[in-house]
């Protein structure tokens, strides 16, 4: 397996440590210390190593910091994470707080005391961060303390060691462009502009630029690597030589010099002298790498990571792969999801369904030559209320059975060498109750938007995210997360800067990948998500309109359980975007399958729903546009 089911939270030991870690401000001259999930390359997926989060509170979750003073220990997370929150720590010794309405910054400069002193480690926090800090901090009269070592380390005493797992080369025909290209793009955009050299701090950065992999976090394949592009001469990689083999070492020969990591700072230093203008994403780059700069003479430039906005285009090779690997991973999900419907109520467990998905995985890799690589997150298997709790992870302990008329809500992805994919079905387990099922009809509806939508060049995340919310708030609900985020190609299944949500500013381009997940969730009750991963199609002429449009290509294939759709509750259009996407995804997975009890599921699965109502749908679009989802082979759009 490729996840783990063992309990990772220790809530019993948080009162213990926040008083180990209080005892030492005095030395330190600090009233507070702020711990982030964040680790030295400023990344959601941490080793273990840097668990710093989760050792200290027992909150488990991707996304959340905690503030501790002499009096306050405040663990901030975000809606997806309240739940989890409240099962994790110790209410006695934690309180919870708002990362989205209250972060850190805004809670220190309402609720902090004058004069207030609050300690980082410097590694932790990059430079935007850190100027919302001291802007709240000098609101109160106080400061910000960079501290030289990270005063949980000194009491963390079986801290696990850095991790030194072995790098792999990206091939040019899933990157779809050499390594040498990337670097030589980016060294030729500096120089006009007068920057001296550009730091690259995030390692899906260094592995998109470089075509390389790894394996140092969780169910990311991205190594620990940071870089240096001067404009100038040879490009310079800092990785430890125990992850290269000898293939690895002489294929980063030829593209830069290769220094251990324990080197950075110094070297920083040196290309840093006599005014050195060096360019940092102040969103990616810690503090001390900042300082380091200025200390040695440089001048720091605030700028966007270069790679990430090539990274987040995919070109024709990435999106060709994501393609194959979607119908990869449909054809695992349909043999999962056969094999869960032939299971008697009661007699599996949300443990047992996640074995069985990665075991169907496994084999269709095996089958196809393409073998799955990782879980791109650990699977969310949530039946009845653990539906509801947005980033359940089922361990042992919380391990229940599936029972007749539960909502049993899957989400999960997998790495393939050739792409990477995040998919969420929510099925029913015998009879469901018609409540269920009117949400269930709901949340499609806005899915179903988002897929059709056609949209201006310059529209950006917060414009298209009501639509998926609409026909929820109709109904007086709503979710509390993003629509949609983005995806990289065999990279992390969390890539920026592309988002549907309430504060992405991002305009869509050409390439993107984005997840279309929306949901409903009833606390203790259950909980709803479909998600499908698409990406934005080139701006195309609509006939009779005035300007092109962009809109989005469907790569995930797999049917939607219809068993929970109220027909009443759609309209023409919607059933006819579900009919033919159940139709698209029959005619695609079946040559996939070779197994006749799967096969016969699989038709049984995309049979159509009403179809008075698609011949109406059908008339409605012949001699206009048609606003089926698009999904040709190898990512092409499908011809009208």
């Amino acid at each position: 397996m490729f996840q783990s089911f063992e309990t990772k939270s220790a809530p019993q030991f948080g009162r213990e440590r926040v008083t180990a870690l209080r005892a030492q401000f005095s030395d330190l001259g600090i009233d507070g210390f702020l711990v982030p999930r964040a680790d030295e390359y400023q990344g959601e997926y941490v080793p273990e190593s840097a668990e710093r989060l989760s050792w200290l509170t027992g909150f488990t979750g991707s996304a959340g910091m905690a503030l501790i003073t002499q009096r306050e220990a405040v663990v901030f997370v975000d809606g997806r994470y309240t739940t989890q929150l409240a099962e994790q720590v110790d209410g006695t010794v934690f309180s919870g707080g708002d990362l989205v309405g209250e972060p850190p910054h805004l809670w220190i400069s309402r609720h902090a005391p004058k004069g207030f002193r609050l300690g980082i480690d410097p590694w932790l926090h990059a430079g935007a961060e850190v100027k919302r800090l001291e802007k709240a901090l000098a609101e109160v009269g106080g400061s910000l303390v960079a501290l030289s070592t990270n005063p949980l380390d000194a009491i963390w005493a079986d801290r696990p060691a850095e991790p030194l797992e072995p790098v792999s080369i990206q091939q040019e025909a899933h990157a779809g462009l050499p390594a040498a290209a990337k670097l030589a793009g980016i060294a030729e955009d500096l120089e006009p502009k007068g920057i001296s050299a550009v730091l690259i701090t995030d390692p899906s950065s260094v592995a998109w630029i470089f075509n390389i992999r790894g394996n140092d976090v969780p169910h990311t394949p991205h190594p620990l690597a940071r870089a240096i592009i001067p404009a100038k001469g040879k490009a310079e990689i800092f990785i430890d030589d125990k992850k290269l083999g000898g293939e690895q070492s002489a294929y980063l020969d030829g593209l830069a010099i290769r220094r251990s990591p324990a080197e950075f700072l110094v070297r920083l230093a040196e290309i840093s002298n006599d005014g050195a203008k060096i360019l940092v994403d102040p969103d990616l780059t810690p503090l001390i790498l900042t300082t380091a700069i200025r200390d040695a003479g440089g001048e720091v430039l605030e700028g966007t990571d270069p790679a990430k906005m090539p990274r987040a285009c995919k070109n024709r090779a990435e999106l060709a792969g994501s393609a194959q690997a979607h119908l990869q991973d449909g054809a695992a999900m349909v043999e999962f999801l056969c094999w869960l419907d032939r299971q008697a109520p009661s007699s599996i467990s949300e443990i047992d369904a996640v074995e069985a998905l990665e075991a169907a995985r496994a084999r269709v890799g095996q089958a196809m030559q393409n073998p799955l690589k990782d879980v791109s997150f650990d699977t969310i298997s949530g039946a009845g209320e653990h539906g509801a709790v947005i980033h359940y992870r089922v361990t042992r302990q919380s391990d229940r059975k599936l029972l007749p008329g539960d909502l049993f809500l899957i989400d999960s992805g997998a790495q393939y060498i050739n792409g990477t994919t995040d998919i969420t079905r929510t099925v029913a387990v015998g009879a469901v109750p018609e409540d269920r099922k009117r949400f269930f009809t709901l949340v499609l509806k806005g899915m179903i938007a988002i897929s059709m939508a056609r949209f201006p060049r310059g529209t950006r995340g917060c414009d298209l995210d009501p639509l998926a919310r609409i026909a929820l708030w109709k109904a007086g609900a709503d979710f509390a997360h993003g629509t949609g985020h983005g995806v990289g190609s065999y990279l992390s299944v969390h890539e920026g800067p592309q988002r549907i949500s309430r504060m992405s500013t991002q305009e869509f381009l050409p390439g993107m990948i984005l997840s279309n997940e929306p949901g409903y969730y009833r606390p203790g009750s259950f909980g709803i998500r479909i998600e499908n991963l698409i990406f934005v199609k080139p701006a195309e002429e609509i006939a009779g309109g005035d300007q092109p449009m962009l809109g989005f290509e469907t790569l995930t294939w797999c049917p939607i359980d219809r068993r929970l759709v109220v027909a009443e509750l759609m309209t023409v259009e919607e059933l006819g975007w579900l009919n033919d996407y159940h139709d698209q995804t029959r005619e695609k997975l079946l040559p996939l399958i070779d197994r006749p009890e799967v096969r016969e599921w699989l038709e049984a699965a995309t049979a159509p729903i009403g179809a008075g109502a698609l011949e109406a749908y059908t008339k409605t679009v012949a001699g206009g546009h048609d606003r089926r989802p698009a999904g040709g082979e190898n990512g092409q759009a499908r011809k009208a």
